[in-house]
């Protein structure tokens, strides 16, 4: 790959991790199962959205989320800390994000009311998990806050728009472990194989969970 095409590439891949774009579709599933839980994949155009149900997450896992005791459901997205954190980034934090990146963080945003309602206008596919396997991928979230020894990770800063807030993550990104990369290790800690190349781009995730959703 030539440097012109790298750093096309590498921007393409940090401009996934920011901000939303709309998408023209919006695919809802059937009615709940209660005996199952849902999690939803939003589609923001490069970046993809993880959202859960708050009422269906183990108590004894992932306490940050008791920080949104409004919200009924809780879209995570997770990126390079400075990247993703700035209104602005342009070219030198895609740089140091894609190639550099220090840190990496996870944005956390409460959502009131049903899914259909907050992301209408977004691609949605909507996965039922059973309590087991819903677990394992709560699990995954969980061990992805970087809490330092404490028992909760502490907000370091607001998230994009209202009742959202950015913490500390594990992880490294770089150009081939993007937010993206991310989504679909949780896919895979809840059983979902994403097979020998992980999904890179939102594109690419949100066919494989289309796959999914229709088994």
């Amino acid at each position: 790959m030539n440097p012109f095409a790298a750093l096309l590439f590498c921007l393409l891949l940090c401009s996934a991790c920011t901000g939303s774009t709309k998408t023209p579709s919006f695919s809802a599933g059937s009615a709940r199962n209660e005996s199952l839980a849902s999690i939803y994949l939003i589609n923001h155009g490069k970046h993809t959205g993880l959202v859960v149900r708050k009422a269906d997450i183990p108590s004894r896992l992932w306490p940050e989320s008791r920080d949104f005791p409004d919200a009924d459901y809780l879209e995570l997205g997770w990126g390079d800390r400075d990247y993703y954190q700035a209104d602005d980034p342009g070219l030198w934090l895609a740089l140091k994000a894609a190639f550099w990146s220090t840190a990496s963080v996870l944005h956390v945003v409460g959502v009131k009311g049903s899914v259909a309602d907050r992301f209408a206008g977004y691609e949605s596919i909507r996965l039922e998990l059973a309590p087991d396997v819903f677990a394992r991928l709560v699990d995954y979230i969980h061990q992805s806050f970087a809490r330092n020894g404490e028992t909760k990770a502490r907000p370091i800063g607001p998230g994009y728009g209202l009742n959202s807030l950015f913490y500390p993550a594990r992880g490294e990104f770089h150009i081939y472990n993007t937010c993206n990369g991310w989504v679909s290790r949780a896919l895979e800690a809840a059983g979902y194989p994403m097979g020998a190349f992980r999904p890179v781009t939102a594109d690419q995730l949100m066919a494989k969970a289309r796959q999914f959703a229709a088994q």
